[in-house]
């Protein structure tokens, strides 16, 4: 078998299975576990998977500029904000992370909502400059400029005096055995500092976010309480997620 050919039937497994083990797969194919790890670190270099110990995982789609993310997914993440918005009741405090799908959930709150947003995300602040009832705090820190979030210590150290009753935060792959990640270390330091100062943590993902990973784990999924998720599961892709005792909400467009 080519190296082309080996590499195409690995991304249809990945695509199949959502995951890979590296030598269970050499075995069937009659190739040595060797080959198959350096095809499998090619195309992580590529990245076109993310590597696990013992073989590999579906990469992260999510991992594109800010510019670029905006565009993707316009209309089920603006359902999924109203979804998310729905969660936040009266007078309480919310962290609301960064991300394409967090502005649109700042966009879906309600006017009449009193309510207090604390955010690391320039971006998120701007969307709730002109919302008359929510009282908006900022973290801040160095700018994160791939994701417009801050970073540092100056942001942990404000995050470790706060504590809220939801977290909603952002992430680039969800998996169910590896729960929530994203593509830098130290965003994912903060976003793991944030879920520990919060009530409760719930994810909104994208259809793309899930089954898939990226290089640095932030919680596991037993640290999430919710996902919000499009709905129409026809691969059953989220009975995984509710086995592991997450509650799922299916949105449709």
């Amino acid at each position: 078998m080519l190296t082309a050919e080996r590499k195409a039937l690995i991304q249809r497994v990945l695509q199949r299975d959502g995951r890979l083990i590296a030598k269970s797969f050499s075995q069937e194919i009659g190739i040595s576990e060797d080959t198959i790890r350096r095809d499998l670190r090619e195309l992580a270099a590529e990245g076109l998977l993310q590597r696990v110990h013992g073989g590999a995982l579906p990469a992260s789609s999510a991992e594109a500029d800010f510019a670029s993310r905006q565009a993707i997914g316009a209309s089920a993440k603006s359902s999924l904000g109203r979804a998310a918005a729905r969660l936040i009741a009266r007078g309480q405090i919310v962290f609301l992370d960064g991300g394409t799908s967090n502005i649109q959930l700042a966009r879906q709150i309600p006017l009449d909502l009193r309510a207090t947003v604390i955010t690391h995300s320039p971006s998120i602040a701007v969307e709730l400059a002109g919302h008359p009832s929510i009282e908006v705090e900022m973290i801040g820190g160095r700018l994160f400029k791939h994701s417009i979030v801050t970073v540092g210590s100056t942001s942990a150290e404000a995050i470790a005096r706060i504590q809220t009753d939801i977290f909603f935060m952002g992430v680039t792959g969800l998996h169910p055995e590896i729960g929530a990640t994203t593509g830098d270390a130290e965003e994912a330091s903060i976003k793991r500092l944030i879920s520990r100062q919060a009530g409760e943590t719930i994810v909104i993902a994208t259809k793309e976010k899930l089954g898939a990973a990226s290089p640095y784990q932030i919680v596991p999924m037993s640290e999430i309480t919710t996902v919000i998720t499009e709905g129409q599961d026809e691969s059953g892709q989220l009975d995984q997620f509710k086995s592991a005792a997450v509650t799922v909400v299916e949105v449709d467009d």
